[in-house]
């Protein structure tokens, strides 16, 4: 791969098909990122990621053809590989296996600023912030979830997300206004619990 301007992803596409092992490679380290995210935020589970993040990358290989680049970005159309992959692992499993590790990627309080106005969680710390709000994310029911992520932590478009979820922009539209409803109410209920745990912490030295 020797363009000296930088390819599309479907000139990506076509060169990884032809056997460029490089294009495969720079779209790899493109998109990885997100689709791992995406499937973390989803589950909880970073087995469940890193499982859902190497079958969408296979798929992609295998299925490079099925992409229509008129129809929307890459980065929803593998979104939308990782949706599958995900619902059909919860549906397998039936739970969901709680986050071990924190990070430090500002993309995780993303949220909270949609919700600064109503101020929910403003007695917590940072750290605190991070594990209410992922604990409550994933709560929500899926349909819900899947917005919000691909919407406020994957900072995809409504198009994009109707393109990932396969649904209209319209449904995209009312499940995330319902999702940041649903979300905003876990997060006060989160964070009264918080506040009385202190309190009772506190009052053990007293």
């Amino acid at each position: 791969m020797n363009n000296a301007a930088t390819p599309t992803d479907a000139e990506l596409l076509r060169l990884m098909l032809a056997g460029d092992d490089e294009a495969f490679t720079v779209l790899y380290r493109m998109h990885q990122g997100r689709v791992y995210r995406f499937a973390l935020l989803m589950s909880g589970s970073v087995h469940t990621a890193e499982e859902v993040t190497q079958e969408v990358f296979l798929f992609m290989i295998r299925e490079a053809n099925r992409y229509d680049s008129s129809r929307g970005s890459l980065s929803a159309y593998l979104l939308g590989v990782a949706r599958n992959h995900v619902l059909r692992i919860l549906d397998r499993e039936r739970a969901y296996t709680p986050l071990v590790e924190e990070s430090n990627d500002d993309r995780a309080v993303l949220i909270t600023h949609l919700i600064a106005r109503d101020d929910p969680l403003g007695n917590c710390t940072r750290n605190e912030v991070i594990s209410l709000v992922r604990r409550a994310v994933l709560a929500l029911p899926t349909r819900y979830r899947e917005v919000v992520v691909l919407c406020d932590f994957e900072e995809q478009s409504y198009a994009e997300a109707a393109l990932a979820l396969d649904c209209p922009i319209g449904t995209v539209n009312s499940r995330l206004h319902r999702g940041h409803a649903l979300l905003l109410k876990k997060l006060r209920v989160a964070s009264e619990l918080s506040a009385e745990s202190d309190a009772q912490g506190l009052r053990c030295f007293a």
